[in-house]
């Protein structure tokens, strides 16, 4: 008599795996993780774990930045840098609804923002990081939206502390 042989179970991820990202973290890096495991989008998860260093209320940041998960919401340029470029235009923008003069500052960190998330994940692209071009996946991933969201938060550190490399003048 032939023995059936049954298929091992296929083990299930462990959905709290992605807490070991945390370790060695700054706590505004841990904060930006779990406010994506909270299901705040990309863009959001970033954008509030600074709220408060940018004078504003998670709420309104939240609100704000809701539009431009998902890679504003067609996989283009991806949330995590949208939230950079945010961070940046409300960190220099001097709010002068008359006569703006602070744009080019915004404009020159946010570029350098990009340019080391870029340079860092081969692409600023949603759907490149995530491994899609024309709505098929390629089996190439530059990295997952964890990593994003991690990669973002850090660049933005860097750019709050004075460390991130911009020729803007105050």
């Amino acid at each position: 008599m032939s023995e059936i042989i049954k298929p091992a179970p296929e083990a299930k991820p462990d959905p709290n795996a992605w807490k070991e990202q945390l370790e060695g973290k700054s706590e505004k890096v841990q904060q930006a993780l779990i406010n994506h495991h909270k299901k705040y989008n990309c863009a959001q998860a970033v954008a509030c774990a600074f709220a408060e260093d940018l004078g504003r209320s998670e709420k309104e940041v939240f609100e704000i930045m809701e539009g431009f998960g998902f890679g504003m919401g067609s996989m283009t340029t991806c949330g995590a840098v949208s939230a950079m470029a945010a961070i940046a235009g409300m960190k220099e923008s001097d709010g002068n609804l008359e006569n703006p003069a602070l744009k080019k500052n915004s404009y020159k960190v946010a570029k350098a923002m990009l340019k080391e998330f870029g340079d860092k994940n081969g692409s600023i692209i949603c759907s490149d990081i995530k491994g899609i071009v024309n709505g098929q996946k390629t089996g190439k991933i530059l990295r997952t939206c964890d990593g994003c969201v991690i990669d973002a938060a850090e660049i933005v550190e860097k750019y709050l502390a004075g460390e991130l490399e911009t020729d803007t003048k105050k």
